[in-house]
């Protein structure tokens, strides 16, 4: 028993001391914890791969800056310069009322075809006569001109006896173009004398069309081939300038211009002399926007005129006109006539609404031809006046 149990005591030890060893063993090959997988950087360790970067990059170490920029911000492209406005090249004055005629024919045809509905009547009896006179009277033709129109008419066609659509449309025609006036000199002056521009003054009330039209006459002008200068003497109204700059820098013409609240005088004058400086043909003046009641303002449209007269003569005064504000507009006319020698007309919105009577009747009034109309809000929609395109085109 006691050696039984002796070999069962060295069996038991000599387990544990297998188990032990194998114990040991194991407990070394176990990874180190989490602060043991991140040593403590030290200087010496730093120095060491600044040593390695040398060698790699040829001795240089190659340490980015502190505070480097992006790259979008250091490679910023520089502002681009703003380009010049391209200048466009208008169609000629020739030709353009004829190719406005389709327009004007279609905002003007219930007039003439009631006309005419009316003159190719069988019974032409008294009442149908005194209803033609008002249709001619309601397209701001006037009373006197209406008057005259109907009474010639009744005798021709008494006369010749016809009721045929195309015989009373001639002589419809040939009673409307004798009111019109086709002998009247319609050409705009623009021609310059020596060395001296041709000078055209812009007047007129507000809200008609003034520095619309003054930009229209710089595209027609140049369309034709003349050289022209702008003056912006509507010093009252900071939109008017920016806007005459706007047509002149589209056509190549140079606007001469001041702050607001100038003298419309000086800036007219300062206009004229930059003609004959830079060899101009053709200087266009754009006068305030004044109502025809005030003395004042109109004793000042006199003085921007002598004032530019001592530079150079004024060839022509030019009346814009609403063609839909009838009896009023004629009032206009006959105010700014007297203040300034209105030498022509032109008549803006006579597409739409306008009946187009008012230049029977403008012209009756003060011996002044339409010099041109506006047919429509386009850039190119003012054209020289043609009474036999006019006519034509409202007759259909």
């Amino acid at each position: 028993m006691d050696i039984t149990l002796l070999v069962s005591i060295i069996v038991v030890v000599a387990l544990l001391a297998v188990g032990g060893f194998f114990l040991v063993r194991a407990g070394r090959s176990v990874k180190p914890g989490k602060e043991e997988a991140k040593p403590e950087v030290t200087r010496e360790t730093g120095a060491t791969a600044l040593e390695e970067d040398r060698e790699k990059d040829g001795g240089a170490a190659q340490t980015p800056p502190a505070h480097a920029p992006p790259a979008e911000e250091a490679a910023a492209p520089a502002p681009a310069e703003p380009t010049a406005p391209e200048i466009e090249t208008p169609p000629p004055s020739a030709g353009r009322m004829v190719r406005l005629r389709a327009r004007l024919a279609r905002s003007q045809s219930s007039f003439g075809q009631g006309l005419l509905s009316l003159l190719s009547s069988k019974n032409l009896d008294e009442d149908t006569w005194e209803e033609i006179e008002d249709t001619l009277i309601t397209a701001d033709i006037g009373v006197a001109s209406a008057t005259q129109i109907v009474e010639n008419l009744r005798t021709r066609v008494k006369v010749l006896g016809t009721r045929e659509t195309d015989e009373v449309r001639a002589l419809l025609r040939e009673e409307l173009l004798k009111q019109i006036n086709t002998d009247a000199d319609r050409a705009v002056r623009t021609e310059p004398h020596g060395d001296r521009p041709a000078v055209i003054m812009i007047v007129g009330v507000n809200g008609t069309g003034k520095t619309t039209t003054t930009g229209k006459l710089a595209r027609v002008l140049v369309g034709d081939g003349r050289s022209v200068v702008l003056g912006a003497a509507d010093t009252f109204r900071a939109a008017a300038t920016e806007q005459l700059q706007t047509w002149g820098s589209r056509v190549g013409a140079p606007v001469v211009r001041k702050e607001e609240g100038a003298d419309p005088a000086s800036v007219a004058f300062d206009a004229v002399a930059r003609g004959i400086d830079d060899g101009a043909d053709t200087v266009i003046i754009d006068t305030a926007g004044r109502l025809h009641t005030k003395t004042g303002l109109m004793d000042e449209l006199g003085k921007v005129k002598r004032v530019v007269e001592k530079k150079s003569r004024v060839d022509e005064v030019l009346l814009v006109l609403d063609a839909t504000t009838g009896q009023n507009g004629l009032r206009q006319a006959r105010v700014f006539a007297e203040v300034v020698n209105v030498t022509g007309i032109a008549l803006t919105k006579l597409d739409g609404t306008a009946k187009g009577g008012i230049i029977v009747q403008v012209q009756r009034e003060l011996g002044v031809p339409v010099k041109l109309v506006g047919l429509g809000e386009g850039p190119d929609d003012l054209a020289p006046f043609d009474p036999e395109v006019f006519v034509d085109a409202i007759l259909g």
